[in-house]
């Protein structure tokens, strides 16, 4: 199968030149120190400057920068990524796995040291000292010895929990970018400052807890984005995974060597056992076995292969050996092609710009300029000392910090979540619940989302209880799906003694001197023409024999979740690789008139694709490994609890259960969050248009604009706690 030329490549491969359609080499390098949407532009626009350079794709999730140009050098094009203040590295896997790894104990290092300085700090710092210390009246050198202890743990405390926040104001600074934690920076150091001026002139204002409280809370959001981003790149590794197997292959001698997967070439031959996946695509050589096909279609009904079938990579052999014919490398197998388009979509979401950034685009300038214009105001234009400009140009930057804009999303987010996870609905992106509240069209995948994912018998009222607990002690020993739908539905129970498999065919056993038989009809000695559909059969000695039919049942709330995302604006779509007749009784059955039936894992990102060019933001829900891409591309996506680990890794959102209503609950929840987040951002707005003006005015000194800067972030939070699940979705 050829692969997607448009996706980025796979993320097993490290930096070395070959031919592309857009160029004769590429280069792929590992980046650090992006942190949003604004980093991915400000790379990928800074490197297509190069008349080398043909494209330039950065994935946030993974830090993988992928170049395709003109005689690309690596080392070049590292040198180019630092200038524009980031640090870069040839990619390996494991080398970006270890930085990911390597940021994550360097925040939570940082966030340890800054939770320490606010335990320690708050409760000794200016209006809370008499309180804490039982002193009523505090004189000028109580306080001031007071204040020293203070700064000697305060000032070290918020320089070295804040470091990453000064390395990134560094690094912005550097190549002549002004970004967020510039004036983060400026207010942390500025107010350790003034605090410290205040504390050698035994002043009674020190600032030393709105210092160290903003380094802690700006610290929590910056820990939880490094930990959203490591999950987001946990779909695509797990399907390397599945690639880097061994494998046994049949040489010309006819001598059976075992080798990775990645030296499988076309034309190779391979053995399967039962029980293996095939780790890449090929046509069956050997006469028929029994095939699960999940990868593919999502169908869990196994499928009875023949000689000369195609099979896709990541397909397992159920019941006897399988000789294939390989057709295409790893590198090219349907698994590839979907770990690529899981990366691809990872990039497309990375890209998303959060409520918040957008908000936060206007903030840098506007904070720089309203603080210089009050300090040289003051000084120049008012005659005022040194001292008095620069006090009122720092309650300037201490007002308008950002505490309230950057808690005005987390705050929502952390209470929303928080909900949602008390209802089993996990959310796993920290946008996720914001590009939640934009869908306006759901596509749902068939087996296992809107039906149930494990077989259930469809004929269970034609079978004797008799019968079916003799059929289970024979069926309690098989991991096959059929047999395993059978002891289900027996409950728990013992096996027959002495039962033996035989490959392709089925289970025997001797019991009370009777042979029995689970398997196929012709080895049972069934006749077809009986129960045309049946798919398993058990006979006990000279009895007749017994057919069993199976069914995916549609979960129990399936039409009533359709029916209320239509109630709130979603119109729904079935895109399904099972058989059309199957996808068409469950679209009839959900009141789903827009499906379609019989297509893979590309065609479903495909059809993703379609509906986004048209302007769609698609809600997608699967379980399914042929699902992860989709999901991962969609605008935003759910799965369930039981979904393969592939799918629930590239979703946005695990829900548990057998329920499908957490899918409506969840979209009522993050409609909620986003009119929360709007009505912050509204109280920050207002905050910062009442409270500039008064500390430029040298009206409001540095203590009290802390107070107003932790009365705006106590309102946001407030405000948060309004949102509520409903008991019943109606």
């Amino acid at each position: 199968m050829a692969t997607l030329t448009e996706a980025p490549t796979s993320t097993v491969r490290v930096a070395r030149d070959r031919r592309t359609k857009f160029g004769d080499s590429t280069v792929e390098l590992l980046v650090q120190g992006a942190h949003c949407a604004n980093c991915i532009a400000k790379i990928e626009s800074g490197l297509l400057k190069f008349d080398d350079v043909d494209q330039a794709r950065f994935n946030l999730s993974t830090g993988k920068l992928t170049v395709h140009g003109t005689q690309l050098r690596s080392a070049a094009l590292v040198s180019r990524v630092e200038a524009l203040g980031y640090k870069a590295s040839t990619f390996k896997p494991s080398a970006a796995l270890s930085a990911d790894a390597e940021g994550e104990r360097f925040l939570l290092q940082c966030l340890a040291i800054a939770a320490f300085g606010v335990a320690f700090v708050v409760p000794l710092t200016d209006s809370t000292q008499a309180l804490w210390l039982g002193i009523a009246d505090m004189g000028p050198a109580t306080r001031s010895v007071i204040n020293w202890v203070v700064a000697l743990i305060a000032c070290p405390v918020t320089l070295v929990a804040s470091r990453p926040f000064f390395r990134s104001a560094l690094r912005g600074l550097s190549v002549g970018r002004a970004n967020m934690d510039v004036p983060i920076s400026l207010a942390l150091v500025l107010s350790l400052g003034l605090s410290l001026y205040q504390s050698a002139l035994q002043g009674n204002q020190t600032y030393y807890d709105a210092a160290v409280m903003l380094a802690f809370l700006l610290l929590i959001g910056r820990y939880l984005d490094l930990r959203v981003r490591r999950r987001a790149s946990e779909a695509a590794q797990r399907l390397i995974a599945m690639q880097a197997v061994m494998v046994r292959r049949l040489g010309a001698d006819q001598v059976i060597e075992t080798v990775m997967a990645a030296d499988v070439r076309p034309n190779d031959r391979l053995i399967l056992a039962a029980g293996e996946r095939l780790p890449v695509d090929g046509v069956v050589l050997s006469q028929g076995a029994l095939i699960d096909t999940s990868l593919v279609t999502g169908e869990s009904v196994p499928l009875q292969v023949a000689k000369g079938d195609m099979l896709h990579a990541g397909s397992i052999v159920l019941d006897q050996p399988v000789t294939l014919r390989a057709t295409a490398a790893v590198q090219d197998s349907l698994v590839a092609d979907i770990a690529r388009l899981i990366e691809a979509g990872q990039q497309v979401r990375s890209r998303y710009v959060r409520l918040a950034d957008r908000a936060a685009a206007a903030y840098v300038p506007t904070v720089h300029a309203i603080a210089l214009s009050v300090f040289l105001a003051w000084l120049l234009l008012l005659r005022a000392s040194f001292a008095v400009s620069i006090t009122n140009a720092i309650a300037v930057l201490i007002v308008t910090c950002p505490c309230a804009l950057g808690l005005a999303a987390p705050a929502v987010q952390i209470v929303a979540t928080g909900a949602l996870f008390r209802r089993g609905i996990i959310v796993k992106s920290g946008d996720a619940l914001e590009r939640l509240a934009e869908a306006d069209i759901a596509v749902f995948d068939k087996t296992g989302t809107l039906t149930s994912d494990k077989l259930e018998l469809s004929n269970r009222d034609r079978i004797s209880d008799a019968t079916l607990q003799s059929a289970a002690l024979l069926a309690r020993a098989s991991r096959h799906p059929l047999a395993q739908a059978i002891a289900r539905a027996a409950g728990p129970g013992t096996m027959a003694h002495g039962i033996t498999e035989f490959e392709g065919l089925g289970l025997e056993a001797h019991v009370a001197g009777e042979v029995w038989r689970l398997g196929r009809a012709d080895w049972v000695g069934a006749s077809l023409s009986d129960v045309p559909t049946t798919t398993l059969w058990f006979r006990q000695g000279d009895h007749r024999p017994v057919g069993f039919d199976f069914e995916t049942p549609m979960r129990p709330d399936a039409r009533e979740t359709i029916l209320n995302l239509r109630i709130r604006g979603l119109e729904s779509l079935i895109l399904s690789g099972d058989r059309p007749d199957a996808v068409g009784s469950v679209a009839t059955s959900v009141a789903i008139s827009n499906w379609k039936a019989g297509i893979g894992p590309k065609e479903k990102a495909t059809e993703l694709d379609s509906l986004k060019a048209k302007g769609r933001h698609v809600l997608m829900v699967g379980d399914g490994i042929n699902d992860a891409a989709a999901l991962s591309m969609a605008h935003v996506s759910l799965s369930p609890a039981s979904a393969s680990d592939a799918a629930q890794s590239a979703a946005d959102i695990v829900f548990n259960g057998a329920s499908l209503s957490p899918v409506v609950v969840a979209l009522d929840v993050a409609r909620q969050a986003r009119k929360r987040v709007l009505e912050n951002f509204t109280v920050a707005i207002l905050y910062n248009l009442v409270a500039v003006p008064l500390a430029a005015a040298g009206l409001v000194t540095p203590l009290i604009a802390s107070i107003a800067m932790a009365s705006s972030s106590l309102i946001v939070t407030l405000n948060a706690l309004r949102i509520s699940v409903p008991p019943a979705v109606k």
